[in-house]
């Protein structure tokens, strides 16, 4: 159905629209009857007897005394126009049309005009023909011009008339003249709803029918216009619009979480450069801390907020694309099945990173304290330096990894109560002084010391979900471009993960500081430039040395024996790794703005000595020989495979 053939379902007969009863307008017919007496002051009271009756509904009478009055006075065109009227009532209408363009040809006013137009339009037992409904329209035209603007009833029945004629400029006229003069009009708000729907705003259309309906429409009339199509239309556009609004306060609210998060990020190294040296963590630092654990917490529960807007998004793209090939007239079948199993499978991935748990594993294993009771009477050292407690736990792994952290429950964590353990890699070990060993593992505690590892748990969820959801999505082959799901987390985690490493940039910088005013800046920087350049030359020479044996069908080597062929490769990699500047996708400061942090704490007077991390070992050999088999038992199947190349996910 067009948009007219909408209009014209819902009009409404003149009956209808104009039923209610007008009383004469007393003032207005005492000016007609003085000016009959200018004419012939002796047929006043005919015609007030014919006006009389006539109201009365006594036509026959009404016709006669309009008669006399014609006759007498065939100038007076109000006498013809109300005879003709009455006849019309009568159910003469031929001749009481006549009559009226009697009057017309007499006098062409405002008031032949219209009753004329009307009668043509409604008046008799049988529908106007178009040709009559054409002439009352520009009658009425006409008749607007001559009153510049029109009556109500003139200006009513102008816009139903065009609607019934299909000319839309004349009924937008009258209706804009309506709303302009007569607001409150019940026929007002009709014409205004049926303007409304033409030009496709249903929203506002079932608005203006529902406050006509309220002034007096009747019901049934209302509820037509609003079942030809405009309910449900306007169901439509408000959920859209409603979906629209939220999407806007939705992304207006992840554009506000990222301007705080860059804030913040710059305040972080503000703070950090003006810090006194002698405090640990200054009140603006407190202050920060807490700021970035309110956005943290904040960040993470708006992702879980956003979900269901994604799912909607989800859901609204697909049915949108659906939509738009039904309004085209073509319908791509295979099309339509791929997005809607996209659709499902979105959804059901989203389901599955909620709910889906992935048991955690402690990394590496258990070092026993008769292993290495040198190396847990240093860490108690450390601890005892810093005030805090020690560690409960040390695990062994093969790289370089070197980190705490904390293991139990949030109350446990809250408390203070969870075990703390530290991770130790095994190929971090090799050529690392004790002294350069105590500024990192200073540097650690102050993540005990300052409740780093205590809370996060809403910030870790939310990682592991994201994780989750972008494993899921990529399995059931969604990770794609057009899908809405998968532009959401990609710019979530971007959003995330400036928020969080903004975080964690300030907790490094103040665990620094632990670190440096305890055994100076001296002993943490040599242990983060050995971290950093094992980290490099193992990563480097391991992966040289795999290759060649699986390629060889060789016995591996001692990967923590075994260098780089070019070193200079690795030197050059180390140098830029010391010199590059903070981004903010870093959850350290670079290691440079780290060093000149430091600083400023100066060095103890103590002299340095030269003992290496492995002299505290009982065995160390024994824990590298552990290490090198489960080395060997990852690569073995590689030797006889006929793609002899690892994938970097099977090796530790």
């Amino acid at each position: 159905m067009n948009r007219w053939a909408l209009a014209l379902v819902c009009v409404l007969s003149g009956a209808c629209l104009w039923s209610a009863p007008v009383g004469r307008n007393m003032e207005r017919e005492a000016k007609i009857e003085q000016a009959l007496g200018q004419l012939d002051p002796s047929q006043v009271p005919v015609f007030q007897q014919g006006r009389i009756a006539m109201d009365e509904g006594n036509l026959a009478e009404a016709e006669r005394y309009f008669t006399q009055v014609c006759k007498q006075v065939p100038a007076f065109d109000p006498a013809w126009r109300r005879l003709g009227s009455t006849l019309l009532l009568a159910g003469k209408r031929e001749e009481g049309i006549a009559y009226c363009r009697k009057a017309v040809a007499l006098n062409r006013s405002m008031e032949n005009l219209s009753t004329l137009a009307y009668d043509l339009a409604f008046q008799g037992k049988k529908e106007s023909s178009p040709q009559e409904k054409a002439e009352a329209l520009a009658l009425l035209l006409e008749c607007r011009r001559t009153a510049r603007g029109g009556e109500a009833d003139i200006l009513q029945t102008t816009a139903q008339l065009s609607l019934e004629l299909d000319q839309l400029a004349p009924f937008k006229e009258a209706t804009a003249a309506l709303r302009r003069d007569y607001p409150d009009a019940m026929q007002t708000h009709y014409f205004s709803a049926v303007a409304e729907a033409i030009d496709d705003h249903w929203i506002r259309a079932e608005r203006e029918i529902r406050q006509a309906q309220r002034m007096g429409l009747p019901q049934e009339v209302a509820q037509r216009f609003l079942d030809s199509g405009v309910s449900s239309r306007a169901t439509g556009w408000r959920v859209a619009l409603y979906s629209l609004v939220a999407a806007g306060l939705w992304a207006a609210g992840m554009g506000l979480l990222f301007g705080v998060g860059f804030a913040l990020s710059k305040v972080t190294m503000r703070q950090a450069g003006k810090a006194d040296p002698t405090e640990g963590i200054s009140g603006g630092e407190q202050r920060l801390r807490r700021i970035y654990r309110l956005v943290l917490n904040i960040t993470g529960v708006y992702y879980y907020i956003s979900l269901p807007v994604v799912l909607v998004m989800v859901v609204v793209t697909t049915g949108a694309v659906t939509y738009g090939f039904l309004v085209i007239g073509w319908i791509p079948i295979k099309l339509l099945i791929i997005l809607g199993i996209g659709a499902v499978m979105t959804i059901w991935a989203m389901g599955k990173s909620l709910f889906l748990r992935v048991p955690q594993e402690d990394p590496g294993r258990s070092l026993a304290r008769e292993e290495a009771e040198g190396l847990w009477r240093l860490t108690g050292e450390v601890a005892q330096a810093l005030g805090t407690r020690p560690i409960d736990e040390i695990r062994i792994t093969p790289g370089t990894d070197l980190a705490v952290y904390e293991k139990g429950t949030w109350r446990e964590k809250l408390q203070n109560q969870a075990r703390r353990v530290l991770i130790l890699g095994t190929a971090v070990l090799h050529g690392f002084r004790q002294d350069d060993f105590r500024g990192v593992l200073a540097h650690e505690y102050g993540h005990f010391s300052h409740r780093d590892t205590a809370g996060g748990d809403v910030a870790l969820r939310v990682q592991n979900d994201m994780v989750k959801f972008y494993d899921a999505m990529c399995h059931a082959g969604q990770a794609t471009l057009l899908n809405v799901a998968f532009h959401f987390l990609r710019f979530y985690n971007f959003v995330f993960r400036r928020i969080s490493h903004g975080a964690t940039r300030l907790q490094e910088i103040l665990a620094d500081r632990v670190a440096a005013q305890t055994y100076g800046a001296l002993a943490l920087e040599g242990g983060l430039r050995h971290v950093i350049r094992r980290s490099i030359e193992f990563d480097t020479s391991a992966n040289e040395e795999i290759q060649e044996a699986i390629e060889s069908r060789r016995p591996l080597q001692n990967l923590y024996e075994v260098r780089p062929k070019e070193a200079a490769s690795v030197q050059e990699a180390f140098d830029k790794a010391l010199t590059r500047t903070t981004t903010e996708d870093d959850t350290h400061p670079s290691p440079m703005d780290r060093f000149r942090l430091a600083a400023r704490y100066g060095n103890p007077s103590s002299e340095r000595t030269s003992d290496e991390v492995w002299q505290l070992f009982r065995d160390p050999e024994a824990i590298i020989r552990e290490m090198m088999s489960g080395f060997e038992a990852r690569v073995a199947p590689y030797r006889s495979a006929e793609d002899p190349s690892p994938k970097p996910a099977d090796l530790p």
